[in-house]
């Protein structure tokens, strides 16, 4: 492999779950850390999450009042993580 192929980036298509809280800005502050929190907790804890979290094919990008989260690889994981 020639020096011009190792720089050519890689494409991949992510498959995108974003999810926020209803009602988010008119909980009080503990009860807005609390949530996510739990939100967070719930989401680590599914399958797919944490398949794709151990094959680091996966991006958690925070929103303030939920997350998004970018899964690589397979197109159903979004779905079935949503569905845990």
């Amino acid at each position: 492999m020639s020096a011009a192929d190792q720089s050519d980036p890689q494409m991949e298509i992510g498959h995108v779950l974003a999810m926020d809280v209803v009602g988010y800005s008119k909980l009080l502050i503990h009860e807005q850390t609390e949530l996510l929190r739990r939100l967070s907790e719930i989401v680590r804890g599914t399958t797919p999450f944490r398949t794709a979290d151990a094959q680091e094919k996966l991006i958690r990008l925070p929103t303030g009042d939920g997350m998004t989260l970018v899964f690589f690889g397979d197109p159903k994981a979004p779905i079935e993580c949503a569905s845990e």
